[in-house]
């Protein structure tokens, strides 16, 4: 079967070094034969551009709201869409009918409004046939705005957790019911989906993992015992203070134990304090954003990799480290399950709870033959189950039939 016409991903912020499974989603599916051409609502901060494949994207990236505050492109794009004025009524109608509650929220919505038509005349000017998101809160509102505004059809892949906290405030029903299908990362964020939307619109839901490529996760050597490895963005949904004080019980029966982090925050500075009056200053390195390569490296130096998060979709930096045949130390949130079978692949303890973590981070850091055991396991398990190139390929099913059918763009009003 041929590949679908041009395509356009869109996203909140791309690339950005906390999301790069959207990275190799696009190039896995360029592999297949996909055009695929990506936007971002904000131009990305550079510091998340950490290896050339990220900043080759985001030079050929096209930015929706730079282009919306210059007069005359704005301008151009509203006289674009008045050229179908039914369209530009509808999509008008339902960013205020999709609107947060109050004024701010209204405001909002008439910027997303605004992005909306940029990125239409941008997809009629590629000649795009088809826009899918990532992160389907703001952005997905673009996208959904951008479909109604265009005629060109819509999907997205639904993560979460954070969208399922305000299901309402981000219009998740109706992004469902206009979207062409949603990939929903795991089962759990499938049944979430479910809860928020009509039965009529059950079928186009579909799971689709984001994945690794394994190959760059080769399995490593056995690592030496007490190196520990977190990585991710250091906010306060991950954890990571909870990490600390685990590591600093850890340490009194086992004094050797180290935690290298990789990632940034709004959290790093609280931390590294949090670190120092722990008496953790020696035993804990902060890194900062990291490449793949690096990540990778990283991981194959390390003995396990611990993500103590309040809340998770399926964390993908657990797929790359049970990939590199590292047992891993998560917490039973969200779709982690799905991914990590527990005293299988790694441990699964209860989120926020200090004493469960340090036993299980002691448990592992002095046993290498646990460590193999579960190590081998997890590389099997995402092999067979998150591989970046076969979920692309569901990807690709989709974008050619969808649920009911081939994907077509809406006839001109």
């Amino acid at each position: 079967m041929s590949a679908p016409g041009p395509v356009m991903w869109l996203t909140g912020e791309y690339p950005r070094a906390t999301d790069t499974f959207i990275q190799r989603e696009v190039a896995a599916l360029r592999g297949l034969g996909v055009t695929v051409e990506t936007a971002s609502v904000r131009r990305t901060d550079p510091s998340h551009h950490v290896g050339p494949e990220q900043r080759a994207e985001a030079a050929a990236t096209f930015h929706l709201l730079e282009t919306a505050l210059h007069p005359w492109r704005m301008t151009r794009a509203k006289l674009s869409a008045l050229r179908h004025p039914r369209r530009f009524a509808r999509a008008l109608a339902l960013a205020w009918r999709t609107a947060p509650k109050g004024l701010k929220g209204r405001i909002y919505n008439l910027v997303y409004f605004g992005e909306a038509l940029v990125l239409a005349n941008r997809m009629k000017a590629r000649g795009i046939t088809h826009l899918h998101n990532h992160i389907a809160k703001s952005s997905g509102t673009v996208a959904m705005l951008a479909s109604e505004a265009s005629g060109v059809p819509h999907s997205f892949t639904l993560h979460g957790p954070d969208i399922f906290f305000a299901p309402e405030h981000w219009a998740l029903g109706e992004k469902i019911a206009r979207a062409r299908f949603v990939a929903c990362i795991s089962d759990f964020a499938r049944a979430q989906a479910m809860l928020f939307s009509d039965p009529a619109h059950w079928p186009k839901l579909h799971v689709v993992h984001c994945g690794v490529d394994p190959a760059r996760y080769a399995e490593a050597p056995a690592a030496p015992d007490d190196r520990l490895l977190f990585v991710g963005r250091l906010s306060a949904v991950k954890g990571v203070a909870v990490l600390l004080h685990a590591l600093a019980q850890a340490r009194e029966t086992r004094p050797a134990l180290t935690l290298d982090l990789i990632g940034d925050g709004e959290a790093r500075g609280a931390l590294e304090a949090l670190a120092r009056d722990l008496g953790l200053a020696e035993a804990v390195r902060f890194h900062g954003y990291q490449g793949q390569a690096e990540v990778a490296r990283a991981l194959r130096n390390t003995g396990v990799l611990v993500l103590p998060s309040f809340a998770e979709g399926v964390p993908v930096v657990l797929m790359e480290a049970m990939a590199a045949a590292r047992p891993v130390i998560a917490t039973r949130v969200g779709g982690v399950s799905e991914l990590v079978e527990d005293h299988r692949s790694g441990l699964l303890v209860p989120p926020g709870a200090q004493a469960p973590l340090a036993s299980a981070i002691a448990a592992l850091a002095g046993d290498a033959t646990q460590r193999a055991a579960m190590g081998a396991h997890g590389r099997a398990a995402v092999i067979a189950g998150f591989d970046a190139e076969r979920e692309a390929a569901r990807l690709l099913s989709l974008l050619r039939h969808g649920p009911g059918g081939p994907i077509r763009p809406e006839p001109a009003a």
